[in-house]
């Protein structure tokens, strides 16, 4: 289901397509619901039902109370102003997981120019929490601690009930990062026993520009905009209503048929996998001992450098994203990556293929005959007998 059946899109971890009956509900809603749903008249009255429906169906989606449900621009402001306002003021400090995504890094960063301190969780060779680190952490000194719920690169899906137990136990609030997990797993706000928790619509087949930051109920925090009273006073501006019920739909459309959407995508992902093993060995497949996303496949081709892979597929119309970060112009190890103690030269050999339900068995091997041959391609290139 592409909208060009010359070009393939693996890189649905960045950004998905927007399902038609998404957008088929916001389009109703641009007319029937455009109005400021605070307004008092009775174009505000019309848009108010839909903003408050389309809570309460995330709500229960998320297994959360609506109350709970406050509507962002997206998974960078939800983590930003989470860790803004479970910090402000406050001394002490905030643990986050190695290998977090740069909204969570950049946003505790700040944290830590504002003169909190940070402390770092180890992850193993799967990318997975260090039980010995967590028990290690300053528990005393604790005042926030971040964990990405299901890993924006690798798809590792962490086991957080340990942790969630001993921030319960310490009183210590939990912000979980649960942006690439929620709409592609089944993710229950109450049996995370997560304090804050984020998440962005472009990640699931809605729209752009549209998230939410669930916050249990009874936490007070300090909003990150100023402005109206809006989402209870806790997030300043007017609600975008058609977008709000386009994200709504979309998590009900993967709610409706969780298991065998994830059941599809998993075995063109695996599907994937194995024959890229098959046809351009070796090959490294990051975290495929434990559970991860069933959509992701981060995987080095040892001897080929990622980024000339990179482009290389994208001239042959196949989509996808490096397993390393650009920066001043070069090409450095994801932070993610070295975080599992993965070798530089590995990490820098390394692509992101995300799919999705609108991907095909076609694509895939089709995708795959190509990646195969510009690997080896490459590989025959570099090779000093060439």
């Amino acid at each position: 289901m592409t909208q060009n059946s010359d070009r393939i899109y693996f890189d649905n971890n960045a950004t998905t397509r927007i399902w038609p009956e998404v957008a088929d509900v916001m389009a109703d809603a641009w007319q029937t619901a455009f109005a400021n749903p605070g307004s008092q008249h009775s174009f505000g009255r019309d848009a108010r039902p839909v903003l408050e429906n389309s809570r309460d169906t995330i709500a229960r989606v998320l297994d959360a109370d609506p109350s709970e449900v406050i509507f962002t621009s997206g998974g960078t402001e939800s983590i930003n102003a989470a860790v803004y306002g479970l910090t402000l003021g406050r001394t002490g400090t905030i643990a986050l997981t190695a290998g977090e995504h740069p909204a969570t890094t950049a946003a505790c960063e700040r944290a830590r120019q504002n003169g909190l301190k940070l402390a770092t969780i180890d992850v193993d060779e799967n990318g997975l929490l260090q039980a010995d680190c967590v028990r290690a952490l300053p528990w005393h000194d604790l005042k926030l601690v971040c964990v990405i719920l299901a890993h924006n690169e690798t798809g590792v899906i962490q086991n957080l009930q340990p942790l969630a137990d001993l921030c319960e136990q310490h009183r210590v609030p939990l912000l979980l990062d649960a942006v690439q997990a929620v709409g592609k797993i089944p993710v229950s706000f109450r049996q995370l026993k997560a304090t804050a928790l984020a998440f962005g619509a472009h990640k699931f087949h809605g729209p752009r520009g549209i998230g939410g930051l669930l916050l249990r109920r009874g936490v007070q925090l300090p909003p990150f905009l100023d402005g109206g009273h809006q989402e209870s006073g806790r997030r300043a501006g007017t609600e975008p209503v058609p977008l709000i019920a386009g994200m709504a739909k979309a998590l009900e459309l993967f709610q409706g048929d969780a298991e065998s959407r994830m059941a599809d995508v998993r075995l063109l992902r695996d599907s994937l996998q194995q024959q890229l093993a098959e046809q351009c060995a070796p090959v490294v497949v990051h975290g495929a001992a434990v559970s991860r996303l069933p959509n992701t496949l981060s995987i080095a081709f040892p001897g080929v450098d990622g980024e000339a892979l990179l482009v290389n597929l994208d001239l042959e119309n196949v989509a996808c994203s490096l397993g390393s970060t650009c920066a001043s112009g070069s090409a450095e190890p994801a932070p993610a990556l070295l975080a599992m103690s993965i070798p530089p030269d590995v990490c820098n050999s390394s692509v992101r293929f995300s799919l999705s339900g609108m991907n095909t068995q076609h694509e895939v091997d089709t995708a795959a005959q190509k990646i195969a041959a510009v690997v080896n391609r490459l590989r025959t290139a570099r090779s000093p007998t060439s």
